[in-house]
């Protein structure tokens, strides 16, 4: 990195921030819509995986501006969370907040594969035993699943990185609080001179990418030898 300049270095740092932010927060509720639409039936489950999976469909500008809809500083929920001393609009947790909503799909996806491909009789073996339905998902199916759960982690993270339509539209564009990396990129192309700027943060993204993937291929396969030799 210490080919970046300093906007350049802030905009990779505000990125890695926002992506980390963005994955750590939804993966709890990642997992558990995960494991309801694999394992659950109830009224509405089709409308729930439809809502969960509709930010895959929609322009990206769309659901920045539903967001900004949402949670802006006048918005209902955002007029709320402004008294309670939470400002999303225009901020970096903006930006962490319109990532996570963008890679939540692929986040809920490769963990729910992984649930389905979990025998239901072994959790059923289990529950016979008089153990509760928490004690079995902690017991049984979160072990087996953990692969999946560091893949959707990690897609989720590589596309938080990416994200430009959602972010720029609900926080801007603003250098040092909220331009991450695919903004920073976009910006040194709208200026003379400022394509060497983008095609060192177009290679600085690609790195990022390509280790995500591959971090996320062996340690997956290195949980899986663990569980299946445990």
């Amino acid at each position: 990195m210490a080919w970046l300049g300093p906007e350049e270095w802030q905009a990779v740092a505000l990125s890695l921030r926002v992506a980390g932010w963005a994955v750590l927060c939804s993966l709890p509720l990642g997992i558990f819509t995960a494991h309801a639409l694999a394992r659950w039936e109830f009224p509405g489950k089709q409308i729930v995986n439809g809502l969960v999976h509709l930010p895959l469909v929609l322009p990206p500008v769309v659901t920045g501006y539903l967001l900004l809809l949402t949670f802006g500083v006048n918005a209902p929920v955002g007029g709320f969370l402004k008294d309670q001393g939470i400002v999303f609009a225009f901020r970096w947790s903006g930006a962490a907040l319109a990532a996570a909503v963008m890679a939540f799909p692929l986040m809920v996806r490769a963990i729910r594969l992984s649930i389905e491909a979990v025998d239901p009789n072994l959790e059923q073996a289990a529950a016979t035993l008089g153990a509760s339905r928490l004690w079995v998902f902690g017991t049984v199916t979160l072990p087996l699943i953990l692969p999946g759960i560091l893949a959707g982690a990690i897609l989720a993270f590589a596309k938080a990185m990416g994200e430009f339509g959602a972010t720029i539209t609900f926080v801007s564009n603003i250098p040092g609080q909220t331009q991450t990396l695919p903004s920073a990129i976009y910006a040194f192309l709208q200026v003379p001179g400022g394509e060497s700027a983008a095609i060192r943060l177009v290679v600085v993204s690609v790195i990022v990418a390509m280790a995500a993937l591959v971090a996320s291929e062996i340690l997956a396969k290195r949980i899986a030898k663990r569980v299946a030799g445990g």
